[in-house]
Formats: C-alpha cells, structure tokens, sequence
C-alpha cells in the first residue's frame, strides 16, 4: 500500500567541518544519524482467524516470520469457518478491542440462502474502504509492466446489501443501494488516499450509462469530492470499458475508486494482470477497525490439493501483514518484510506453483526468513 509513499522519517546524516582552530576529526568518526522511531514500541495485540482451506497454511506463514523478525505483535487466535451462520460475538469484541485482525480466506457456500461471513464483518464493524495494491513485482514476469494500481472499493452496501427476495415463485427481486453518504465516503478515501501517497490521478468506475439513479448518485458524490483536491487528476469510466482498458493498457490507471460489486471484479481483474491473486495484498478498513487478507478474492481459500500439498502461496497474505504493521505504526518492520519477499521473488529459486514454480509453502517462508536483514 506505501511502495509509493515518501518515506516519513529519513535518515538525516550531518558531517561537520571543523574550523581551521579545531583538531581535525579521527579518520573513522562516525557521522550523527537520526532515525526516531514512531510509536511506543509495545507490543500489539492482533486478532488471527487462520480460515478455511489454505487459509491455516497461510497464516501460519505470517506467524512463523513475524517470530523471525521479532515483530512488536502477538496474536489472539479464534477458529471461524465460513459454513458457520454467523461470526462468534467474542471474535467480533476481540477485533473490537484490538482495533486489528489479520486473516485468512472464509469459504461463502455458493446458493442457499447462506451469508457470507467476510461480507457480516466487513458490515459488523463498518470496514467500509476495500483496498486492494496491484502492481508488478521485479522479477515476476508478466504480459503488461509498468502495473501499479490501488483499488478502493466502497464495501457496506451496493449488491452486497443482499436485499433479494422471491416476489413470486420463479422471481426474485434483488435491491442495489446507493447512498450519498457511503458514496462520499470512499469517495474522500480514495483521494485522501491518492494525496497522502503522492498519486496523481483518481478514476471512478461506474455503469451510470445504465443504472442513471444508483450510479449517477455516486458519481456525483465522486466529482464533489474531486473539486477539494486540485492537485489530483481525476476522471470517470464505464465498468465494460474499464475492463477492456485494464486488460490492454493498465499502466493508464493509478487510483481507482468502485462501488461494491465492482471493485470485487476490478480488483481480480487487475491482480490477474500483475501476477495472480497468490501476490497482491490488501486489507478492509473502517474509522476504527482493520482486517488485513490477502487482496483479490478470487480462490483465496484454494483448493484441497494445494491445501494437501502445503503448496499455497503465502506472498499474498505476508505483504499483507506489512500493511498492518505499517498501520500499527511499525514502518521499519514492514519495510524489512516487503524487502524480503521481493528479493526472494527477484531470485526466483522458490516459488509455488501459480508463480510458475514447485516450491511448497514453507520453503517459500524459509527462503523470506532466510532474506530478513
């Protein structure tokens, strides 16, 4: 999420001339670094749910490592699977006290009449940005270069809401909701965001062609937004082209802002183009909570074959947890973590299968391990 960000502290190295009166300086004096760092230091608690599928292999990955780098967090671990009807009231307190949780992916049975339970999270504890960080990895090869996209998704209502009912038998009637609240809300995100990481252009995905109430509703809120931030390119685009542009030229996009359903389909889309789902990191962020997983959705929890294996890749969920520790104020961790992942990509000795490797999963954790400075 902040490969682009200016560093916030640097290190500020002053060498002192001495004046002609004063003895000259030893050969090997050292020069004054300062480098403070930010946040008390104490550890933090961090709320885990390890998932379903390669979800367990995945987060147990991040555990193994932050232990290596002796990372200021410990972690608070609750079983929750995707079949159960609702999140545990003690997950959703712990989350609420720790203000963070790092998980893995919870399975949505497809059709009868069962929730999701990353969508009750995400509307429990109001995460309402969706960001997911797409971009290419050195090292990586890919059909398109130059790939660095955030997509920030509005993630409390749209199609989501799951307002659908059978009218009559043999039709069912499903709700969209758009409201000018939400839609300014990420809206502000999206351009906050593009400003405190020296983006320079915000796009809004819509269907407004069509849906001229709903989405018309939120691009209005979009261009409203837009005017306090001058300094920020911003412009609009349809939901079929966008995806047509994303897929022949998507070094044309930086920030990209969505309703609900859209976002979901971008931001595979886009991860597909910069090297797979198994390597792009995101997190759900509200006013006061985060839940930090792997970013783009798509077979986030596997299948059993990789789960037997212990082959899933464990990229994805690692760059993650460098986003929460950058959240929790820890930049130096974060950075260390980021760094070793990408060399161990740039190396390309280990790599699991969907990065065109056989490596397992943890020789890949070993191989991070083995890179943290």
């Amino acid at each position: 999420m902040a490969r682009r960000t200016l560093p916030i502290f640097k290190n500020l190295t002053y060498r002192l001339t001495p004046a002609p009166f004063l003895p000259k300086p030893l050969p090997n004096t050292r020069s004054v670094t300062y480098m403070p760092r930010p946040g008390d230091g104490a550890p933090r608690p961090v709320t885990l749910i390890p998932g379903d599928g390669i979800g367990p292999l995945v987060t147990n990955a991040v555990e193994q490592v932050m232990e290596a780098m002796h990372a200021p967090v410990y972690f608070e671990r609750y079983d929750v699977h995707g079949d159960m009807k609702r999140v545990p009231p003690e997950v959703i307190e712990s989350i609420r006290k720790n203000n963070v949780c790092l998980k893995g992916g919870l399975k949505t049975p497809v059709g009868g009449g069962v929730s999701s339970l990353n969508v009750q999270l995400r509307k429990e504890l109001d995460l309402y940005a969706s960001l997911v960080n797409c971009f290419n990895l050195p090292g990586l090869p890919t059909r398109h270069e130059n790939v660095d996209i955030v997509v920030i998704r509005e993630n409390t209502e749209g199609e989501y809401a799951g307002l659908e009912h059978e009218v009559v038998p043999g039709v069912v009637e499903s709700l969209k909701v758009i409201t000018k609240f939400c839609s300014e809300r990420i809206a502000k995100y999206a351009f906050e965001y593009a400003y405190l990481n020296n983006r320079k252009k915000v796009t809004a995905v819509h269907k407004a062609n069509i849906m001229k109430l709903a989405d018309g509703l939120f691009l209005e809120s979009c261009r409203e937004v837009a005017t306090k931030y001058p300094s920020i390119n911003y412009n609009e685009i349809i939901v079929d082209n966008c995806c047509m542009q994303l897929v022949s030229k998507p070094e044309q996009f930086d920030v990209m802002v969505t309703p609900n359903l859209y976002g979901n389909l971008v931001a595979n889309t886009a991860a597909g183009i910069a090297g797979g789902t198994g390597v792009m990191p995101g997190g759900n962020v509200g006013a006061d909570h985060a839940v930090f997983e792997q970013g783009a959705s798509a077979g986030n929890v596997g299948n059993e074959k990789l789960w037997e294996q212990k082959k899933a890749n464990p990229v994805a969920l690692l760059l993650s947890s460098a986003m929460m520790l950058r959240h929790l104020q820890f930049p130096s961790f974060a950075d260390r973590l980021e760094t070793a992942v990408k060399r161990v990509i740039l190396e390309g000795k280990y790599r699991t299968k969907d990065l065109g490797g056989v490596s397992t999963t943890q020789e890949v954790v070993d191989a991070v391990i083995g890179k943290l400075d």
